[in-house]
């Protein structure tokens, strides 16, 4: 019971090569770019049509990174609130849930910054990207 036939295919998590159209993958290499840009030997290396770029504060960087993150998700066809979920279950479920995602994350982020920003940037690109506002 319950058992998959030899026939039956298997979901893998991943998506797959034909799943990006050339948008997506504008908005995606162009961010990958900036952050694999970290000094000018790199740039001087670096084989691709993206321009070269200069290395940015960290803050910028994992905007960069909250981008690519949001529009991943919107991918994989998650909804908000289900990205909510997988950046802090406790902030949707409550503080008694017994789930945990990125706590030390979570907990380096507060204390540097005040506040789990990278929850707050995934969110606010997310919101972003369903309104046609962040582009490639």
């Amino acid at each position: 019971m319950g058992e998959k036939s030899a026939s039956t295919p298997r979901r893998q998590p991943v998506l797959p090569p034909d799943a990006f159209t050339p948008h997506d993958v504008a908005f995606i290499c162009g961010r990958v770019a900036k952050l694999t840009r970290t000094s000018d030997d790199i740039n001087a290396v670096w084989l691709t049509d993206y321009p070269s770029y200069i290395f940015q504060e960290p803050e910028e960087r994992l905007r960069i990174r909250s981008e690519l993150d949001a529009y991943i998700a919107r991918m994989y066809g998650l909804t908000r609130d289900e990205l909510r979920y997988i950046l802090d279950p406790k902030e949707l479920m409550g503080d008694d849930f017994p789930s945990e995602t990125f706590s030390g994350l979570k907990n380096k982020e507060q204390k540097l910054y005040g506040e789990y920003l990278t929850a707050r940037l995934v969110l606010e690109a997310f919101d972003s990207l369903e309104a046609g506002t962040l582009k490639a």
